[in-house]
């Protein structure tokens, strides 16, 4: 059975470390809008093969996040002092592995894997 979420609230997403980001869902419609975006648009035209998959992912990523997440907490400048979210500040967050990792594992993958179930 596919489970369908119809919300289309925005939610917490615990990315540990402290760092919360509020995401919308993740929809065709933001999936169709992250492929305009200007640095996926040049890694799909690249057409020396330059861009890795494990780049491509990062770019991905970096476009889907500019376009879900409406706030965050957790994230501070060097001093502790909280940052005002930016799309600047989400492209540097998400270059921290961690961070990656997770938004990638609990919310890209999360969202594209379709659960089935087994009926009892």
């Amino acid at each position: 059975m596919l489970r369908l979420n119809l919300s289309n609230e925005p939610h917490w997403l615990d990315l540990g470390h402290g760092v919360r980001l509020l995401v919308e869902p993740l929809t065709t419609a933001v999936m169709l809008a992250a492929r305009s975006d200007p640095a996926i648009v040049a890694a799909a035209a690249d057409a020396d093969g330059s861009t890795s998959n494990d780049d491509l992912a990062r770019i991905v990523a970096k476009a889907v996040a500019r376009i879900v997440v409406k706030d965050w907490d957790g994230v501070g400048d060097e001093d502790g002092k909280p940052l005002p979210l930016t799309p600047d500040g989400i492209d540097a967050l998400l270059e921290l592995w961690p961070i990656f990792e997770a938004f990638q594992t609990k919310y890209i993958a999360g969202a594209l894997i379709l659960d089935a179930e087994k009926n009892a």
